[in-house]
């Protein structure tokens, strides 16, 4: 009995399933969106600027993170101390130069993707 009832309700998913799915292939086909002449490269714009934000945001936060480990490398009384946080400030200066290498490559990123914008505009007007 166990058997015949897990073998019903898959039969009734993949009815359900591939049932619905050839109810729905039709209207979306019919359906063609109305792009603008440039709509591509201007979400690419969108999607860079966007990108580029959140990259900055990152940098800044390891900008912080490399002044608070110079002043605790100031502040420490013991060697050992000290040498921990010259250790933690050597990382963060290389965790701020990462992001900032990767600051760099997004705002290449966004002046090509406006550059292929400008391009795109110029050719439909």
């Amino acid at each position: 009995m166990h058997t015949a009832t897990r073998a019903a309700g898959v039969l009734a998913g993949l009815t359900l399933t591939f049932g619905s799915l050839g109810a729905v292939a039709p209207a979306v086909a019919d359906e063609a969106p109305e792009t603008a002449p440039c709509a591509q490269q201007e979400a690419q714009v969108d999607r860079a600027e966007d990108a580029l934000a959140r990259v900055t945001a990152v940098f800044e936060r390891k900008q912080a993170k490399v002044a608070k480990a110079k002043d605790r490398a100031e502040a420490a009384d013991t060697a050992q101390e000290r040498n921990a946080a010259r250790k933690a400030l050597r990382q963060a200066k290389a965790d701020r130069a990462e992001a900032k290498q990767a600051k760099g490559a997004q705002q290449q990123r966004l002046a090509k993707a406006q550059e292929r914008l400008e391009e795109c505009q110029a050719a439909q007007a």
